[in-house]
């Protein structure tokens, strides 16, 4: 753990972790991945053939979701 904080520290990255036993922090992004999971992964598992193509469909669906999706407020 020690080399990967000095890692960070050396790219000037400032590490974010949760307090200890508060989930709170965490669940606006547990709740989107929930949402992209559900969304466009569960039901279409097999139609990805490899990484990449996974990886284009997740960075897809990013872009839907950031920039067309309605969205309620």
């Amino acid at each position: 753990m020690a080399q990967y904080q000095q890692i960070l520290k050396e790219h000037k990255i400032v590490q974010s972790m949760s307090r200890k036993g508060s989930c709170l922090d965490n669940c606006i992004m547990e709740n989107f991945f929930g949402r992209m999971r559900n969304e466009m992964f569960y039901g279409h598992e097999y139609e990805f053939k490899s990484l990449d193509e996974l990886k284009k469909a997740m960075e897809e669906y990013l872009a839907y979701y950031n920039t067309e999706q309605i969205q309620v407020r």
